[in-house]
């Protein structure tokens, strides 16, 4: 008798990512996270990506299970190479990205099967700026600031306090550098060393 393949699922995350931090700043988006990848409490890789360029315009940040995440960019790169066979001029933007991750998340979900991920997704198109995050069961917003995991109890006070939209770029690479030296302070899970990306209405550039 022919033996029927087992589904797989993450039913706990293993290698995990700290805190993602993003913020809207006169020109544009800036994102910054650590590149810790813990395996449980034992901090086992430090130089783990979690921050990547989705496509010409967006860029999208990841807390949580990395293999998920690594998953979750198999699933963009499926969609922004459809998109691109299209041809016809027109590429996806942060708005459409985020809310194709919204779904996946969400249906996921549904199915009991989550991606064990927070996401930050930022970027600009066509002048304007978009700034969203979605959880590992759906719930999505934008806002002018975001912050995943411990982030979203240690740096969205200072963010609350400190951001204002008229920040220039050098203002905000501070603010954010202010955000992530309070999460290695205070989060086991989080390193000195930092990935800060930026997406203005020129260009993406890894700092």
């Amino acid at each position: 008798m022919e033996r029927v393949a087992e589904s797989e699922r993450t039913l706990y995350p293993y290698v995990t990512g700290s805190s993602v931090v993003a913020i809207k700043y006169k020109d544009g988006i800036l994102m910054a996270a650590d590149m810790g990848g813990s395996y449980g409490s034992t901090l086992r890789y430090k130089s783990v990506e979690r921050i990547k360029p989705i496509g010409k315009h967006s860029l999208l940040g990841a807390s949580g299970e990395i293999s998920d995440f690594q998953e979750i960019l198999r699933y963009l790169d499926e969609l922004i190479l459809y998109d691109n066979m299209w041809d016809d001029g027109n590429s996806l933007g942060p708005k459409e990205v985020h809310n194709y991750l919204t779904r996946v998340m969400y249906n996921r979900r549904n199915k009991f099967n989550p991606l064990w991920n927070a996401l930050v997704l930022g970027g600009v198109k066509n002048g304007q700026k978009y700034l969203g995050m979605v959880n590992m069961i759906g719930i999505n917003f934008e806002d002018n600031h975001v912050a995943t995991g411990l982030g979203n109890h240690l740096a969205r006070p200072i963010l609350r306090d400190e951001w204002h939209e008229n920040l220039t770029f050098e203002e905000g690479v501070k603010l954010l550098e202010k955000c992530m030296r309070v999460l290695l302070y205070r989060d086991r899970s989080a390193v000195n060393k930092i990935q800060v990306l930026h997406c203005s209405f020129s260009c993406f550039s890894l700092l």
